[in-house]
């Protein structure tokens, strides 16, 4: 994992590039002020991060910051990747090429509607209340995670003549806990690793948030989405000396699934700015440019007794969309950055950018869900049923199969402690759907006195990723009963859906419906496999829709693109144009409830119906 060094420009433990001066930011010893946007390199394709960075430094901007989600970078233990998709590096190096400072945020937790708040479930593991604080064997694992991360981030330091200016200690930490010692240990554990630059700490402007959240002899940023006058007069009294700086100003807002789409008048957006500057204070757009939630990162929230998972994209309505096009509110926020008679906007950027045709591609079932889920991976068998951590898999479906007796007549099946959502079989067909916002409700059947083959999928619908139950455990986490009585005997199959080979993806895509030796769906509208051809003469961007299927997840040339669901806002999930090739390419839906007859290529995105997003503190 050695990473290239930049040249040294500066002498190692000089001073850093940014400094606290009379109420005011200084860069190298001049007046600043930190105009900042957030990109995360995690949820755009790397073949667009130079694009988009271009893009962000034409808003008027001069600096980039990103989270680093670790479960990104060391999704199983011991086993770290900072190449590809994760070539950290890289994005920090093409942000230093766009003229560009960056502020890192490298955890441990990052929140950002992120799986899990970007700590690998193999940390976490059903230890809620007992993570982002001063135990050892949270400790020993952050620790372990700077090792990994601090190599790629120290010689990109401003002080050996990389762009990083700033890093965050934590996140928020004020909206979870009120450890101390924690904090000044992880702050320790950044300077002891080479951090010269500056330090801070970002959290909502509430006497709650900063009581827990702030440490002396560090920098305080703030997050929040209006109010700037009222926060620079909190941000003055709590932090006497210090200027204010929004590191995180909400200019848009996330979705969950079965809300609207969140949404921001341009011209109110970049009025707060406005304010924010002139209380002379700094701000980095959350977000500048949201990008994708691609596969099974997506995280979730939990709020007044219900489960919230977040949608595939994650446009954020930013001044950057998903894919790239720049929008009114791009433009107002330029204007407050560069002032109204700034130079226009590069041609190459100010285009949309290009898109397939409008198409319609027939989806030609393969394989039922069942016969799919009764053939992953090895069995694990137990007298109880298994959380996904017990079985030590994080993301995904888990079958679990049993032989209970049904008794004489009707009879009820329900599941205690259910994370999130299960599919339920008997005798190989499907008999309903039980979910974890509907505690309590039972499937009604009616038993013969015999043994039936009890197949339950239970789908993990993302990690919480903020507040106290991060750290949840997932699947079944108490039992299945018939009537009052627990089901004992089970085996376990996990479906590790990004981990699919291609000839489970896409078996015969190209060959016809009926081939000998395929196996094929029961039926028209089974749940299960089924693939498409897309034709591509040149590769461009695109927006899928699967009209008439109801809830799953799509791939594109064995790429996991996301989930979809028919509840919405969502309607459409961006393809970025580099996933594609020129000539056939295979798009392969896992339908878990109800598959339609094809596939739409539309050339705009649909994120729903909208509303207004509110802050709510």
């Amino acid at each position: 994992m050695l990473q290239e060094t930049y040249p040294e420009t500066a002498v190692a433990g000089t001073s850093a590039a940014l400094a606290v001066r009379d109420g005011g930011f200084l860069r190298f010893g001049k007046p600043h002020r930190i105009l900042s946007g957030s990109i995360h390199y995690f949820r755009v394709h790397p073949s667009q991060w130079a694009d988009r960075l271009e893009r962000l430094a034409a808003m008027g901007l001069n600096t980039v910051d990103t989270y680093i989600p670790w479960n990104f970078h060391e999704a199983v233990r011991g086993r770290p990747d900072f190449t590809g998709r994760r070539d950290l590096g890289r994005f920090i190096d093409l942000a230093a090429e766009a003229g560009l400072d960056v502020i890192v945020r490298p955890g441990p937790y990052i929140c950002a509607e992120w799986d899990n708040g970007g700590l690998p479930w193999w940390v976490t593991r059903g230890k809620m209340g007992r993570l982002r604080c001063a135990t050892s064997e949270f400790t020993t694992e952050v620790a372990r995670w700077l090792d990994l991360v601090m190599p790629v981030l120290i010689p990109r330091q401003a002080a050996h003549g990389g762009p990083i200016v700033a890093v965050q200690v934590e996140n928020e930490y004020g909206s979870y806990g009120d450890d101390a010692d924690y904090l000044a240990w992880l702050r320790g554990e950044l300077l002891d690793r080479g951090v010269t630059e500056l330090l801070y700490t970002a959290d909502g402007p509430t006497e709650l948030m900063f009581d827990g959240g702030t440490l002396e002899g560090t920098f305080a940023a703030a997050t929040f989405g209006s109010g700037a006058g009222d926060h620079a007069e909190f941000m003055g009294r709590r932090r006497p000396g210090e200027p204010l700086f929004c590191a995180e100003y909400w200019n848009g807002w996330f979705d969950h699934w079965g809300e609207k789409h969140h949404v921001r008048e341009p011209a109110d957006a970049a009025k707060v700015v406005r304010d924010i500057l002139e209380v002379d204070g700094s701000v980095s757009l959350y977000m500048a440019h949201g990008g994708t939630n691609f596969g099974l990162t997506s995280g979730a929230n939990f709020a007044d007794g219900t489960f919230q998972p977040t949608i595939t994209s994650y446009d954020s309505d930013a001044p950057v969309a998903e894919n790239g096009a720049l929008t009114p509110k791009f433009h107002a926020m330029r204007a407050v950055f560069l002032g109204s008679d700034a130079e226009p906007v590069p041609a190459h950027l100010a285009d949309p950018p290009p898109t397939l045709p409008s198409a319609e591609l027939p989806l030609v079932r393969r394989v039922d869900l069942l016969a799919l889920a009764r053939r992953a991976g090895d069995p694990v068998t137990s007298a109880h049923p298994l959380t996904f951590e017990e079985l030590g898999v994080d993301a995904g479906m888990v079958v679990y199969r049993a032989r209970p007796i049904l008794p004489e007549g009707p009879i009820g099946i329900s599941i205690e402690g259910l994370r999130d959502r299960a599919y339920v079989h008997v005798d190989g067909h499907r008999v309903g759907t039980l979910d974890r916002n509907e505690p309590g409700r039972t499937l009604e059947l009616s038993g013969t006195g015999e043994r039936v083959d009890l197949e339950i999928i239970v789908e993990n619908q993302g990690r919480i990723n903020y507040g106290s139950r991060l750290g949840e455990t997932k699947g079944i986490v108490g039992g299945v009963l018939i009537g009052r009585r627990l089901v004992h005997g089970w085996e376990h199959r996990h479906l590790a859906l990004a981990e699919l080979a291609p000839e489970e993806l896409c078996p015969g895509a190209t060959a016809p419906v009926g081939a000998p030796g395929l196996p094929q769906a029961s039926s028209e509208s089974a749940p299960g496999l089924a693939v498409a051809v897309l034709d591509v003469d040149e590769p461009a961007d695109a927006f899928l829709a699967l009209p008439g299927s109801v809830k799953g997840f799509v791939w594109i040339n064995g790429f996991l693109l996301g989930r979809y669901w028919n509840r919405g806002p969502q309607a459409t999930l961006y393809v970025p144009a580099p996933l594609l090739a020129s000539g056939e390419n295979i798009v392969s839906v896992l339908e878990l409830e109800g598959l339609g007859d094809r596939i739409e290529i539309h050339t705009g995105p649909s994120l729903g119906m909208t509303e207004e997003f509110i802050e709510t503190f």
